[in-house]
């Protein structure tokens, strides 16, 4: 089943959605399916409908990207970033490497919005990523008329689970994702207690449903848990590609 509501409703159902205990996951078996299968079954496209004007925060969100600067980000060594900056959305600087939060954060709801360029194909189309605690990333990438292995498409775990289908609006379109994050729990001696898990909404549409993940998302692998911090930034990924990010928050909900 495919849930679809309008934007301006997204953020209050998606905070009063994981208040409730009863959520339903989703299970996809990883057994069957190499990472980055070509064979694997490709998403179905369904159509979100046409974009609108850029939602507003809500008043208890911290605001990462507002349209004017980039004061909350830094690049991995510390420096100042070098993206640029343009007509209230950040594009990324090709080959200066990725960006991340001064601010760590473990359980949250995030929403950020991206638009790709109209060119490449594949993988080098709009290739980018958000990487929750820099770790587990929700791939970004043109995923109209654009083939790929589907666990490398807008939207996917990377390299764990394809979306549940591909809502993807054309090249050059703003789209958006709502992300909420479940960290995952370790214990004293370093191994795992308790999984990361995730649920993704692509403009507007169930994409990801309450899903374990295996371990920290990788190419052509999939690594094990390796303890880690409770809070940890928030990464955008350099791959080359003049991707563009606008209107970026999060909600604590630990």
């Amino acid at each position: 089943m495919l849930y679809f509501m309008p934007r301006s409703s997204l953020p209050l159902f998606v905070s009063s959605l994981f208040l409730c205990a009863s959520v339903v996951a989703q299970v996809p078996s990883l057994d069957a399916w190499k990472v980055h299968d070509p064979d694997r079954e490709q998403p179905a496209m369904v159509d979100p409908g046409p974009g609108d004007s850029s939602a507003p925060a809500p008043s208890d969100a911290v605001v990462l990207f507002d349209g004017t600067d980039l004061s909350a980000w830094q690049r991995l060594n510390g420096e100042p970033p070098t993206w640029h900056v343009t007509e209230g959305y950040i594009e990324v600087a090709r080959r200066t490497g990725p960006i991340e939060t001064k601010q760590g954060f473990g359980d949250v709801q995030l929403h950020i919005e991206w638009a790709t360029p109209n060119s490449g194909d594949g993988q080098d189309s709009g290739n980018s990523g958000v990487f929750l605690m820099g770790t587990y990333e929700v791939q970004v990438l043109n995923s109209y008329d654009n083939v790929t292995y589907p666990d490398g498409q807008a939207a996917a775990v990377y390299g764990q689970y394809p979306p549940l289908v591909n809502a993807s609006r054309p090249p050059s379109q703003w789209q958006a994702y709502d992300i909420v994050f479940r960290r995952p729990h370790f214990n004293e001696d370093g191994s795992l207690e308790k999984p990361a898990r995730i649920t993704v909404f692509h403009n507007g549409v169930l994409v990801q449903d309450n899903v374990t993940l295996t371990g920290p998302t990788g190419h052509r692998s999939r690594p094990p848990y390796k303890a880690h911090a409770d809070r940890m930034p928030l990464r955008l990924q350099d791959h080359n590609e003049p991707t563009r990010f606008r209107n970026i928050w999060v909600r604590e909900l630990e």
